[in-house]
């Protein structure tokens, strides 16, 4: 069991997929009910708890500006839907002692989950962001086949809530990742073009095969969740303007500008493993040319790296992603100067299509995530030097990090997603 998750006080919360973060109150121009009101207020009041950790309900009337009447309101509310809990008594104040209001980490749940083209991951986790329980599973998903990757996402959902000790009834949220293009309000995968999947109703199949009572069940894009991820406990948390690189078999991106995922007109945002910055006669797994993850995705490095072991007409390596890392790392530690090659010519790539996103995006930070991260120690020398003569801004404007959450950033994004559904609405929690 992990240490609860880092939360840094006074951020806004990234929104959750097609919901808007109640993070204000209405303008007083604004029409609103006293509902819309209550909901706010429970949220506030949920999100100075997870920042500041327990208080008195009068000092979680000063820091919210709520009077105590309507703390001490919320406060009952937020007991009765199993979020808050009321423990020690606090005798440093002045007056009459309270007992001090904390986060509830007793109940509710909330899942994320990952399908890839090898592997399927996910996490249990709090309201805090504390993970309860962790899986991988090793599956090769693009040859399932979306009906019976499904079924094997929803056995390791329930596998995941067994590890964590909870029974369906706790779960709240399930955030589902998958390597493609969402339409979210629909709950659909319109296009994964690794997976060879399209028009895929993920959410429904999902809760069908589950069946969980309070669960709300919903789809991402891997990136966007992984940035997330970082968002919300990486090493640059905070970073309202954060740039997020997964490097799997394909390459996505995760883009947060003041604090909020861009997602497009249809949410298709962040495909940049399809820009065509790579050499026009080398076919991608979508059936173009020239794709930049034709020379940064997995498939390129291994295919590279080591050769017979992937022709280079395959998008998908038939060994396990951790194995093929595995053999690459090992080759690279002894010097291999065939692996060495083709990880300094993927990170030349890497660094050039970096850099064409930094000139457009001018985040405050590029975070490599996947594994780009596994193999930073061979890949960061070019990508550095590539963006160091690219990007057109001050060296200083833009960090370059690698993920320190590894292969897990878009299952935990997907937990820190419904976490974040459920603080910004605590009214989407039932009553017990």
């Amino acid at each position: 069991m992990s240490a609860p998750a880092r939360r840094r006080p006074g951020r806004p919360t990234p929104s959750a997929p097609g919901v808007r973060t109640a993070g204000v109150r209405p303008a007083p121009d604004t029409p609103a009910d006293q509902a819309t009101v209550r909901r706010l207020n429970l949220g506030l009041l949920m999100r100075s708890l997870l920042a500041g950790g327990p208080r008195s309900r009068a000092r979680l009337a000063q820091d919210t500006g709520l009077t105590k009447a309507t703390v001490s309101a919320l406060v009952t509310e937020l007991a009765a839907r199993r979020m808050v809990t009321e423990g020690a008594v606090d005798r440093g104040g002045v007056g009459r002692p309270g007992r001090m209001v904390e986060v509830d980490t007793s109940v509710v749940r909330c899942v994320g989950l990952e399908v890839n083209v090898d592997h399927a991951q996910g996490v249990v986790a709090d309201l805090t962001g504390r993970i309860l329980a962790r899986r991988r599973l090793a599956i090769p998903l693009a040859d399932l086949g979306p009906a019976l990757g499904i079924a094997r996402a929803a056995e390791l959902a329930g596998a995941l809530i067994r590890d964590a000790g909870c029974d369906p009834e706790q779960i709240e949220t399930l955030f589902l990742s998958v390597p493609g293009m969402i339409d979210q309000d629909a709950g659909i995968l319109s296009y994964a073009p690794n997976l060879h999947w399209r028009q895929v109703d993920m959410a429904h199949a999902l809760m069908g095969r589950l069946r969980w009572p309070r669960a709300r069940v919903a789809v991402d894009n891997d990136a966007n969740l992984g940035a997330m991820a970082e968002y919300a406990i990486g090493a640059s948390a905070g970073s309202n303007n954060l740039l997020y690189l997964v490097g799997e078999i394909g390459v996505g991106a995760g883009v947060m500008l003041d604090g909020t995922i861009v997602r497009g007109r249809m949410g298709y945002a962040g495909e940049v493993g399809h820009i065509p910055i790579g050499p026009p006669d080398t076919v991608c797994g979508c059936g173009r040319r020239g794709c930049w993850e034709t020379v940064v995705g997995l498939a390129a490095l291994v295919r590279n790296a080591m050769p017979g072991g992937v022709t280079a007409g395959e998008a998908l390596p038939r060994l396990d992603m951790a194995q093929q890392l595995g053999a690459i790392r090992e080759r690279a530690g002894r010097g291999d100067p065939v692996v060495l090659a083709a990880l300094a010519d993927v990170g030349r790539w890497i660094g050039i299509g970096a850099s064409v996103l930094a000139n457009v995006l001018d985040p405050e930070v590029i975070i490599l995530g996947g594994y780009f991260a596994e193999l930073q120690e061979w890949l960061r020398p070019a990508v550095t030097a590539e963006m160091a003569a690219r990007v057109v801004a001050e060296p200083q404007a833009c960090r370059l990090e690698f993920s320190l959450l590894g292969f897990e950033a878009p299952a935990i994004g997907a937990a820190h997603a419904g976490i974040d559904l459920l603080v910004g609405d605590p009214s989407l929690v039932a009553v017990a």
